[in-house]
């Protein structure tokens, strides 16, 4: 069973220095419908204006994955972690027991485009963690680079939660193939560009909740990137 979600059914939020597109409720959206998919539980797609951001806030028992698409993301946590996130890098904290932070834009006439993703964790009150890794483009050229995993397998960051999550640059005729196990269920986001994704055609910002199939399939990309999740249920 594929399911299509248009880009246009997201959620929307225009705060004035955030516009954020939610793919399954938060804050203010809320769709019954659409409340997560297997352990998969947010998916934010965030423009923060120049010299703005987040203020500290606090999270806890939930995988926080944020993954920078231009501009940066500058990161500032109760665990002392000071850190920049490029376009190309993919950061993970771990909030357990608990944690604050902050992430502000602080380019002066850029802004800063990146998707926060939130998995449910396999592992509640855990201390929490934080690990950040660069994932250069030549990796995911034509192929689903692993990139989160609960193993930190292939040089992706770990995450406590039964999910992998991979991500792709697909243009032409590149193709690849991910096999799934029919039990599972996955998510497919298209980010950019254009992707035929087991025969389903997706624009930039469409998504495919996906069960009871046993592989995904991708094909005839024009300028395409693309997150990749392997969920439980």
């Amino acid at each position: 069973m594929i399911q299509i979600r248009k880009s246009q059914e997201r959620g929307y939020a225009d705060h004035g220095w955030l516009k954020s597109l939610h793919s399954f409720s938060f804050a203010g959206y809320h769709d019954p419908r659409f409340m997560g998919w297997g352990n998969l539980r947010v998916i934010n797609e965030d423009r923060v204006a120049p010299g703005m951001g987040f203020g500290k806030h606090g999270h806890r028992n939930m995988e926080i994955i944020s993954y920078v698409l231009s501009g940066e993301l500058a990161h500032e946590d109760s665990m002392g972690n000071v850190k920049g996130i490029p376009p190309g890098d993919v950061q993970r904290m771990s909030a357990g027991t608990g944690v604050t932070h902050s992430e502000f834009n602080y380019a002066k006439d850029q802004t800063t485009h990146f998707l926060q993703i939130w998995i449910e964790p396999n592992a509640l009150e855990i201390p929490p963690s934080y690990e950040q890794k660069t994932v250069p483009a030549e990796d995911k050229q034509g192929k689903l680079r692993l990139v989160a995993s609960p193993d930190g397998a292939d040089g992706s960051v770990k995450i406590h939660a039964d999910a992998k999550m991979y991500a792709g640059l697909f243009n032409g005729t590149q193709t690849a193939e991910l096999k799934l196990n029919p039990a599972n269920k996955a998510y497919a986001h298209l980010i950019r560009g254009t992707l035929d994704i087991n025969g389903q055609q997706l624009s930039a910002g469409d998504a495919l909740l996906i069960e009871n199939e046993s592989h995904i399939s991708l094909s005839q990309g024009q300028d395409a990137e693309v997150l990749v999740f392997d969920l439980s249920n």
